[in-house]
């Protein structure tokens, strides 16, 4: 395989707080051989999130709001042979670009294990089952690399999924592609938790795991999220 050249692909909306250390973070990591660019995927965001990511020499696409609309503009945009889709409050491995250089001489596409930046042992067990490569537990905070031919492939995110887009794109892919959970950890925050409860947050994503694979559509499923999680932005 040709050289590996990494283009990072982050969807944000409103997300001022957490872009400078995030931006930083990403540009001090090791490895930089393997990283060609880091596009910011805006949604439509009032705050000063596009001025951080140009001032961190971040490239900027401006999209409709929606994930699976944001990190398909910012494929799009994206000049590397492998897209690594990753969410403004997570942070990789220090060593991810080179990890998934090498990842990807043996499979098309893959995440990461999960770890919270909490010492909640509630938290810790939910993130230990991220390790096994099981769809309908799949979290959009492991992070997503793909070979961009396999994503051409696949077609991209689906547009029509306001959540769970993640999961369905990882179906596509592993129908005909090699998907690996690979035994490295990215770290997300714990904030949507702090803010509606470990246990309730989560049973709500159960709830709302469930309907989805029973085919509930994504407008219903959308309803049942606001109504019950607090400052959730789709």
């Amino acid at each position: 395989m040709k050289a590996i050249a990494i283009s990072v692909i982050i969807p944000v909306l409103n997300e001022e707080e957490s872009l400078p250390s995030l931006l930083a973070y990403l540009s001090s990591m090791p490895h930089k051989e393997h990283l060609l660019e880091i596009i910011i995927a805006d949604g439509g965001s009032s705050d000063n999130s596009i001025e951080i990511a140009k001032q961190q020499n971040a490239i900027v696409v401006n999209s409709k709001k929606g994930r699976a609309r944001q990190m398909n503009a910012g494929a799009k945009m994206a000049k590397g042979n492998v897209l690594y889709f990753l969410h403004a409050d997570t942070y990789p491995d220090t060593h991810t670009w080179q990890i998934i250089a090498k990842a990807v001489e043996k499979t098309d596409a893959g995440c990461f294990r999960l770890k919270f930046n909490t010492t909640s042992l509630f938290l810790k067990v939910n993130a230990w089952f991220t390790r096994f490569n099981i769809n309908a537990i799949r979290f959009g905070d492991q992070s997503l690399f793909v070979k961009s031919e396999v994503f051409l492939t696949v077609k991209g995110f689906d547009e029509k999924h306001i959540v769970f887009e993640d999961q369905k794109i990882v179906k596509r892919i592993s129908r005909n592609c090699t998907f690996k959970v690979l035994p490295f950890y990215v770290t997300t925050s714990d904030r949507k938790y702090k803010e509606n409860g470990n246990v309730k947050l989560q049973s709500i994503f159960f709830l709302i795991c469930a309907l989805y694979h029973s085919g509930v559509s994504q407008e219903k499923l959308v309803k049942v999220y606001k109504k019950l999680v607090n400052q959730l932005n789709i």
